[in-house]
């Protein structure tokens, strides 16, 4: 009995057409069982529509991010980038000095200065900041109805697209000496402060504007986590007897797990960058006694001072600090039995 042939669509017989070739290429000769692995070729017809569409993304990475690598090479030179009108060109023929640039940042108070303040803005920031995003996320994610979630998420949200001149100006005009705090004070017969000069509070005065400005953002992390969690979970509890604090003890909370530790262990090795552009723009007010912390001093030597070997012997130093942080980080996370950012 003959069969009619039942003609198919371009896209069914191209689908046909790909599987017939990746089985082909993974199926072994004498009819053996397939290994589950294609070659590169192969790999590449399947996805070559991703990889040409992040191929714009891994080149801007490699000409801003990789490349720059190259010219640490100053560090270990006397570069003085007039020897030559290429500055490039000018790196071969600077003098060579060895750690000369090490040993004098070693010796110098400045740089130690702003190593204690920058980890003591990292201290508080992690101890204050870090765990803000977690408990707005808890709080958004327990209200029911979703027009408010919306509406308190996008209002949170709002200030990471701000400028840091934007969000220095606001605080000028809240805490500073002719903000609206003060003048209310001085029309009410009191005495007026300046909390934006006050050096001793510049700390505290850091950590909150990056917690107005950043903390939306750590809020989307932990809400995508969270939306991960089956009801059902919730559901079960409830039924046995769980009430809301038992209920996110021991399923809230380490839903979000995973989630703290990557984040934790990204923000050590993040721990020596503490926001460059924001304490720049206050350094004059508070002095750098209060605002030096290491991407500032690496500015001020480098740019303004045009010792370029010395600063990027600094950055250099920087950069393999936070590099043993993050090894040393993911490496508890690790202990935790946790993935963290590489798995083992």
């Amino acid at each position: 009995m003959s069969h009619s042939t039942v003609p198919r669509s371009g896209a069914e017989a191209k689908t046909d057409e790909e599987t017939a070739v990746a089985s082909s290429g993974a199926a072994g000769p004498q009819g053996e069982q397939p290994s589950g692995k294609l070659s590169i070729r192969l790999r590449f017809r399947r996805d070559r529509t991703l990889i040409l569409m992040t191929l714009p993304a891994v080149l801007l990475l490699l000409v801003f991010n990789y490349i720059p690598i190259f010219g640490n090479v100053v560090a270990f030179q006397d570069y003085d980038p007039y020897l030559s009108d290429n500055g490039f060109i000018a790196m071969f023929e600077s003098p060579w000095v060895g750690f000369e640039q090490f040993e004098r940042i070693f010796q110098d108070s400045g740089f130690w200065h702003a190593v204690q303040n920058t980890f003591v803005l990292f201290s508080l920031q992690l101890v204050l900041f870090f765990p803000i995003p977690i408990l707005l996320a808890l709080v958004i994610n327990s209200v029911i109805r979703p027009r408010v979630r919306a509406v308190a998420q996008a209002i949170m949200y709002l200030p990471h697209f701000f400028s840091w001149v934007l969000v220095v100006t606001v605080f000028q005009q809240i805490f500073g000496g002719a903000g609206i705090i003060a003048q209310t004070l001085r029309q009410h017969g009191h005495n007026g402060f300046d909390l934006m000069t006050d050096p001793g509070i510049f700390k505290f005065l850091v950590t909150a504007e990056g917690v107005w400005k950043d903390a939306g953002w750590g809020i989307i992390v932990f809400l995508a986590a969270l939306s991960a969690v089956s009801n059902d979970l919730y559901e079960a509890a409830a039924m046995d007897g769980a009430g809301r604090w038992r209920r996110m003890w021991h399923i809230t909370l380490p839903a979000l797990r995973p989630v703290i530790a990557l984040l934790l262990v990204l923000r050590v090795g993040d721990a020596l960058t503490v926001g460059f552009e924001q304490l720049l723009l206050q350094r004059d007010s508070v002095g750098p006694g209060a605002s030096e912390v290491l991407d500032t001093y690496v500015w001020w030597n480098g740019i303004r001072n045009q010792d370029f070997s010395y600063a990027a012997a600094a950055g250099l130093i920087k950069g393999v600090v936070g590099l043993a942080l993050v090894l040393t980080a993911n490496k508890v996370a690790h202990l935790m039995g946790e993935q963290g950012v590489y798995k083992k």
